[in-house]
C-alpha cells in the first residue's frame, strides 16, 4: 500500500492527459512514477494497434513525474491548489526503441538539478524491467497566479 495519493492529485491533468498510474517515491530531489502499458490501461488511447506506446510519449511521461514532485511539495507546504507548470524544452532525450513494449511497465526516476523561485531543471531515466530505454534533460518553468490569468486572457478570442 503506497503513502502517496493519486496521481491525480499531484497534477493539474485530467483523463486523457493523466500519463502516469502511481506514486512509487518523492523526496526533497527526486521523484519515482510508474505507468503500465496495456489496453486497459491510462495509455490506451495513444497505443499503435500492436499496443505499443510511440518513444515521444517518454517526454510528457517525465514532464509529468516532475509535476508530481512538485504537486506533491507543494501539497506539503500546505497548498491546496495545484498550479501547472510549463515544459521549456528538453535536452538529450534519448530512446533505445522507436516504441517502448506492450504489456510493460515504465519506472520513470527524475531528480532535480537545479530550482530557483519559477525554473527547474531535472535529468532522469525510464526503466523498463530494470534496463533504462529513455532518458534525458528537462526543463521547467511554473508561473505565478498573475502569470497564469495573464496566459488564460490572451488564449479567449
Amino acid at each position: 500500500m503506497s503513502d502517496f495519493l493519486p496521481v491525480g492529485d499531484y497534477l493539474p491533468h485530467r483523463a486523457p492527459m493523466l500519463l502516469l498510474d502511481r506514486v512509487i517515491e518523492v523526496v526533497d530531489d527526486s521523484v519515482i512514477c510508474a505507468v503500465s502499458i496495456n489496453a486497459s490501461g491510462v495509455l490506451a488511447p495513444f497505443l499503435t494497434p500492436q499496443g505499443e506506446l510511440p518513444a515521444w510519449f517518454g517526454v510528457e511521461i517525465m514532464a509529468q513525474t516532475v509535476g508530481v514532485w512538485s504537486g506533491y511539495h507543494a501539497r506539503q507546504r500546505g497548498d491546496s491548489d495545484i498550479r501547472p507548470g510549463m515544459l521549456l524544452g528538453g535536452r538529450g532525450y534519448r530512446a533505445s526503441h522507436p516504441t517502448f513494449a506492450a504489456n510493460s511497465t515504465l519506472h520513470i526516476e527524475m531528480r532535480l538539478l537545479m530550482r530557483d523561485d519559477k525554473l527547474g531543471s531535472f535529468e532522469g531515466e525510464i526503466r523498463c524491467n530494470d534496463e533504462v530505454i529513455a532518458s534525458g534533460r528537462l526543463n521547467t518553468y511554473q508561473p505565478d497566479e498573475q502569470e497564469l490569468h495573464q496566459l488564460q486572457q490572451g488564449l479567449q478570442p
